[in-house]
């Protein structure tokens, strides 16, 4: 089996990481160099490496294999029988310095059993154990664990910085690319670089990286298909495809989406404002209206008359 870029491209030590923030970069070294770390609440949108970041801290501070307890917060640790496991891994001796939980998708565990358990058992065994948490909504981690832990936001990067990244991988794959084909993957997944990557594999096993949809061999997802309708022109089409395939639990996302990639529909600094303004208005009705899809529809409908 071909190695997934994005286990294969992933950073394992702080010179490979790209940090959006400089104090943040700092903070990361300071850690290493004292060889600790407090516990961490690492938060940000899906993709922009906050279980990289946090699997880096583990390599660069040497923790041994048998002191790291890997779980996930919307399977095992949604479930307050997984505690029993935990405290069991906290209350033995570490092989090294201390041990490491590291709960991914932390927000999805259970608020009334599981997260007030994991509370005590942060200050009971703060001696010998660290706790990192990552999550994409930090508002549904319990108050008493923020207060725990070092909160730790990671902002995603800049599209010119996206597209570096995505488009090196290419090249290091020996990959031929169109730069307006990448760029269509790039504007149907921004932020998320580990989805980015994904279709790109997917769709570059012939040794060129296929336009969306112009093979077999290319993985269908509605919005690479949508943002190349909108860059050919059939906009009508492209608000219509939107439409009919966005899930309920899609369209929150699908307003920032929007907000990501203001150059659809307008290539000028006042007609990207306007484009905000009609966002702005189509977020605020979508808390309020009985028929979300027609909401997105509108709001499509107005961006579309700006473009």
């Amino acid at each position: 089996m071909k190695e997934l870029w994005t286990e294969k491209y992933r950073p394992n030590t702080v010179d490979n990481y790209v940090f959006t923030d400089p104090d943040q970069r700092q903070t990361v070294e300071s850690w290493i160099k004292d060889g600790i770390i407090p516990h961490l609440l690492l938060s940000g949108s899906p993709g922009t490496g906050k279980t990289t970041l946090a699997k880096l801290l583990i390599n660069e501070l040497g923790i041994e294999e048998y002191d790291i307890m890997y779980a996930n917060g919307s399977k095992e640790a949604r479930k307050i029988n997984w505690v029993d496991s935990l405290i069991n891994f906290c209350q033995t001796m570490p092989f090294g310095k201390f041990k490491v939980v590291l709960i991914d998708e932390a927000d999805y565990m259970n608020p009334n059993s599981v997260q007030p358990a994991l509370r005590n058992l942060m200050e009971d065994y703060s001696q010998n154990v660290r706790f990192i948490l990552t999550c994409n909504y930090p508002n549904k981690i319990l108050p008493p664990i923020h207060s725990r832990c070092q909160g730790f936001h990671i902002d995603k990067s800049d599209t010119t910085e996206f597209t570096a990244r995505a488009a090196t991988v290419l090249v290091t794959e020996g990959i031929e690319f169109d730069l307006d084909v990448l760029d269509t993957y790039v504007k149907a997944t921004y932020p998320d670089l580990r989805k980015c990557l994904n279709l790109l594999q997917k769709n570059s096993t012939s040794g060129t990286l296929i336009n969306p949809g112009d093979s077999d061999m290319a993985v269908k997802d509605w919005k690479l298909d949508s943002v190349a309708l909108f860059k050919s022109g059939k906009i009508r089409e492209a608000r219509t495809l939107i439409c009919s395939q966005a899930a309920t639990e899609d369209m929150d996302g699908m307003f920032r989406w929007m907000y990501d990639n203001l150059d659809l529909w307008s290539k000028t600094q006042e007609g990207q404002d306007e484009a905000i303004l009609a966002i702005r208005k189509g977020l605020v009705n979508h808390a309020m209206v009985a028929d979300a899809e027609i909401n997105l529809s509108a709001t499509l409908v107005e961006l579309t008359q700006i473009a």
